[in-house]
């Protein structure tokens, strides 16, 4: 399964343009990637530039409505697309 976005504003890096960006379901092994970082932002854009096979900088450079956007369009792909149930449950 892969998800593309068009970004809203493309971002300028390394020479290159973005304009859409093509994300992947990530495999365990980007999961690991994850314990270099502190803090769940940094966590989750290390995560989502990872599963776009792009630069982190690619990511920490886009606008926050397009960061927003990206992750509510990644959420299929982590396993979010289903609300729980569960919520407020105490079983």
């Amino acid at each position: 399964m892969h998800v593309n976005y068009f970004l809203k504003t493309p971002i300028e890096h390394g020479g290159k343009t973005y304009s859409e960006l093509t994300f992947r379901e990530p495999k365990t092994g980007d999961m690991m990637v994850l314990d270099k970082f502190t803090g769940e932002m940094s966590k989750m854009v290390a995560l989502i530039a990872t599963i776009a096979d792009v630069p982190i900088q690619v990511i920490k450079d886009a606008s926050l409505k397009d960061f927003t956007a990206i992750s509510e369009a990644v959420a299929p792909l982590l396993g979010n697309d289903q609300p729980s149930t569960d919520a407020g449950s105490t079983s």
